[in-house]
């Protein structure tokens, strides 16, 4: 959810962020690391190490009472490393599904699970209210649970923070003699509930007196208080002496939402676009990797870098043989990350979606967007909010801002680039959204969002088990939008 210009080690001015700065600047920064463009499908991808092309999960994001999810025949990160010997814990949050319990964490190889199963929540009441959604209109509930059990004694407590002294607990008392694998997905710095979007104590909010827009402001408290949760729970790993044995990976699940969308004021600037779009401010992922174990640190990678990168890399480290996974799209990268060698990656694919008609991929110094979002209304560059920039459109041969199309003077370069796509979308799958279903309204669980579907009755439909949607379409029948270098 962090824009590219909402941490200073991305040289923001507004919002200090020294404790992200301090783990990012004594390990490596990524700075040609991509995502994909919204909640779900990244979620997805680092759990399988998949492409969501190739789980169903390339549309949009589960939403409530929707009864589909990462379909259980997918074997996820915990899952791999439980025979590897690890203890494995999720604080935060899931959105891979929980229409069925066999979709939720401690049914697919969590020891444990604190956090919320939805998209959003309220920061303080912990609720989550899906009426932004035309369809679920007046769904809403409690949405916190410990393990299976909903957990209502924490209204009141910022999540940021709830969140991030549980991960201190699981460490405080974890038995140093196994390995750990801990997966903190912060609420932070999502839009919360559409009736108050943007929450934060006030003493972060006093931090920043400087900002004058309100919903800035707010935000930039919102980061403030992550950075110092992630704080938190580094000082938790060093009191236990587990830090020096430690891989921390911070990592954005998509580009930020900026100047208003989704009511959030993010920055990605000076990228293009904000989140759920196909420009780089919705794809190119915040992230660095702090340990050390790394070979060269204090350092900045311009390798290409994708989050389905991330399993195999962590399983490696984790003492199993990543060559060994299959059907895999990630690779492990962690020589480019500890020693700086060359990438094996070439390409990045950012999504092929058959329901908006949009699709994006990277090629060396290439990019090609296809179709458009919102009909272009979130095209532009979105200064963050009290800023006066300028942009220098000098050409030159890179243009990481996407100022110039140069799709009409270069159709070798377009054909070549549309059959790496077309290749791609042969080994789609379908996706796997399904509408609204009335029997997972809270009011029907006693005002909990809480699985509705009993996968052991035999009268449960197959799309319900696996969540089998819609076809695909023709790429082929689509013409590029813009080509970057």
């Amino acid at each position: 959810m962090q824009g590219w210009n909402d941490v200073s080690f991305h040289g923001s001015d507004q919002i200090p962020t020294p404790n992200l700065d301090s783990l990012a600047y004594s390990g490596v920064i990524l700075g040609n690391y991509y995502v994909s463009p919204i909640c779900t499908p990244t979620r997805s991808a680092i759990m399988t190490g998949r492409h969501p092309i190739h789980t169903g999960l390339q549309h949009g994001v589960i939403s409530g009472a929707t009864p589909f999810g990462l379909p259980l025949n997918e074997t996820i990160l915990p899952q791999y490393l439980k025979p590897l010997g690890y203890a494995t814990h999720i604080v935060g949050k899931w959105h891979l599904g929980h229409h069925a319990w066999e979709f939720t964490p401690t049914f697919r190889g969590f020891d444990s699970y604190f956090g919320y199963l939805t998209g959003k929540d309220n920061y303080y009441d912990h609720t989550d209210d899906e009426s932004n959604s035309p369809e679920e209109l007046g769904y809403k509930g409690l949405d916190l649970r410990n393990g299976t059990e909903p957990v209502w004694t924490e209204n009141g407590t910022y999540s940021t923070e709830l969140f991030a002294t549980e991960a201190e607990r699981i460490i405080t008392s974890h038995d140093t003699s196994k390995p750990l694998f801990l997966y903190l997905p912060h609420q932070a710095v999502h839009s919360g509930n559409p009736d108050n979007p943007l929450q934060a104590p006030q003493k972060y909010i006093d931090k920043f007196p400087h900002i004058q827009h309100p919903g800035r402001r707010t935000f930039a408290a919102m980061v403030s208080a992550l950075d110092d949760a992630v704080g938190n729970v580094t000082k938790a790993l060093s009191a236990r002496g587990m830090l020096e044995n430690s891989v921390i990976i911070f990592t954005t699940d998509n580009g930020g939402p900026a100047a208003g969308f989704d009511q959030n004021y993010a920055s990605n600037w000076p990228l293009r676009g904000v989140k759920n779009t196909l420009w780089e401010g919705g794809v190119h992922g915040t992230g660095f990797v702090h340990s050390p174990l790394i070979k060269q640190p204090k350092r900045t990678t311009h390798e290409l870098l994708h989050v389905c990168d991330l399993l195999p890399t962590i399983y490696e480290l984790a003492g199993g043989d990543s060559t060994e996974l299959k059907n895999l799209d990630g690779t492990n990268v962690w020589e480019t990350i500890s020693r700086g060698v060359q990438s094996p990656r070439v390409e990045v694919l950012h999504n092929i979606d058959p329901k908006r008609k949009t699709a994006a991929l990277r090629y060396g110094d290439y990019k090609i967007i296809l179709g458009e979002a919102y009909k272009g209304a979130w095209d532009g560059w979105y200064p963050p909010e009290g800023v006066t920039t300028n942009h220098s459109e000098e050409a030159n041969h890179e243009d990481p801002c996407e100022f110039n199309n140069i799709a009409d003077w270069n159709k070798p370069l377009v054909n070549f680039l549309m059959g790496r796509l077309e290749a791609y979308s042969e080994t789609a799958v379908p996706i796997r959204n399904q509408p609204t279903d009335p029997r997972g309204n809270p009011k029907y669980h006693g005002g909990v969002w809480s699985p509705w579907i009993n996968l052991t009755d035999t009268s449960v439909s197959t799309n319900e088990l696996y969540g089998q949607g819609a076809g695909q379409y023709l790429l082929a029948a689509l013409y590029p939008h813009s080509i970057y270098i």
